[in-house]
């Protein structure tokens, strides 16, 4: 049940912010601080965090739909959003400058998703279905 839980709150988050960013590729840069100086920097924050959130939120949904696709999406939001929160904890701790609420609020966010992750993956071992 939990996994089931984590693949569709991960869906609608994923997806729906996906969306959002593809839509509005500044909503991202503005909560990281980060600046598109050209076209190429608009299609790249597009792609990654409107595109690729996006389609990883359809994975989540595939896996929370589809049986055999369950504990490959449990994976991923293990082996993916735990990389994320490793980096990003990586980073902030040897960065040097003060960081602010978004990068907490993420690394929270991405740590407590990867152990729910894992946890729903050694707790259903022997299950292949949702």
């Amino acid at each position: 049940m939990l996994g089931k839980i984590l693949l569709w709150v991960s869906a609608i988050g994923f997806a729906g912010y996906g969306i959002a960013c593809l839509l509005d590729p500044g909503l991202p840069t503005g909560y990281a601080g980060l600046a598109m100086l050209n076209g190429d920097g608009r299609a790249e924050v597009g792609a990654m965090y409107g595109g690729l959130q996006t389609g990883f939120g359809v994975f989540c949904l595939l896996g929370a739909l589809r049986g055999e696709l369950f504990r490959p999406a449990l994976l991923a939001l293990l082996v993916m959003v735990g990389g994320l929160a490793l980096g990003r904890a990586a980073l902030t701790l040897a960065g040097g400058e003060p960081v602010g609420s978004y990068t907490y609020g993420a690394l929270v966010y991405e740590f407590a998703t990867a152990v729910l992750a894992g946890v729903a993956l050694r707790g259903g071992r022997g299950a292949v279905s949702a």
